[in-house]
């Protein structure tokens, strides 16, 4: 019998009540989350009505996730639940995006089949800070457009706009093609590149072209080819000639123009893009293959030998 009334339980009467473990309660009196109201003439802890409310809120408190230090904290009013949420709540956060990345980045080793070096190098591009991310970037940026004022500054503009960083909250695709993205920013064959294509545009404009032609002429081919391509004309034909001329002008040296057209056509340069797109969340952009491919083949019939 407990010496203090039928109001008061023993641990084992908690446990039946709440489904809780015998253990379990025991352990949160043991750690001062649960003190008992008194003791029964045998020694057994003795538990009112408020200890009960007490444990109900204990157990929800744990099932959330928080620690017992926040627990008691909480259970003995020296926090209000408001304050200990937000600021589980914001832990979580942080564990979530330590998720997303482990899973990203260990999806893409799998994906890869990557060894073990390139697993490390992997996760530590998908852990750098914000600032650390940022030095990759300028320091692509610079290698690309270092030097060449007379480039394009709309390119250089849409360019250092574009090229992202990843999100505070980026999901395990975004780090996925943030990682990606990373890596080709940093190959020096692909930096060489993007610089050939820079240096190809400082070259071919004059002090009179008005910024944007770049993006112009783009945007013209892909308009000109593709009518072409619809109407079934074939790039060896005469006719193509006049679609080469309405895009290029008259007198343009052909070989140039091709050279500069295969260097954009480069599968790097696409891939660049669509990690860009990946990364900002957007749908990857149409690459327009086909018409550079028409445009090419054109240029290649007529510079041939």
């Amino acid at each position: 019998m407990i010496d203090d009334g039928p109001r008061l339980l023993t641990i084992g009467q908690l446990s039946r009540r709440t489904g809780l473990s015998v253990r379990t309660i025991r352990y949160w009196s043991d750690v001062g989350a649960l003190p008992p109201v008194g003791r029964s003439s045998g020694g057994y802890r003795l538990y009112d009505a408020q200890s009960l409310a007490r444990l109900e809120l204990i157990r929800t408190l744990r099932e959330l996730g928080l620690g017992l230090d926040d627990v008691r904290s909480v259970v003995d009013g020296e926090s209000d639940i408001a304050s200990v949420a937000a600021a589980h709540v914001a832990a979580l956060d942080a564990q979530i995006r330590s998720l997303r990345l482990n899973r990203a980045v260990l999806s893409t080793v799998a994906k890869r089949n990557s060894s073990a070096e390139e697993m490390a190098l992997m996760n530590k591009l998908a852990r750098l800070s914000a600032a650390e991310r940022k030095h990759i970037i300028d320091d692509f940026m610079e290698q690309t457009f270092g030097g060449l004022d007379a480039a394009d500054p709309d390119i250089r503009t849409r360019m250092r706009v574009m090229v992202p960083d990843l999100p505070d909250d980026p999901t395990a695709e975004q780090v996925d093609a943030w990682v990606e993205l990373a890596e080709l920013m940093q190959d020096p064959d692909f930096r060489a590149h993007m610089r050939s294509m820079i240096e190809f545009n400082a070259a071919d404009r004059g002090p009179d072209v008005p910024p944007g032609s770049s993006l112009w002429f783009m945007s013209r081919l892909v308009q000109l080819a593709g009518e072409a391509r619809e109407r079934g004309v074939e790039p060896e034909s005469p006719e193509a000639e006049e679609v080469l001329r309405g895009l290029l002008g008259a007198g343009a040296d052909l070989a140039a123009v091709l050279e500069r057209m295969e260097a954009a056509a480069n599968h790097d340069v696409a891939r660049f893009r669509d990690l860009v797109s990946l990364v900002r969340g957007l749908e990857t952009l149409p690459r327009h293959n086909e018409e550079f491919a028409w445009v090419v083949a054109a240029l290649r019939a007529r510079t041939a030998g």
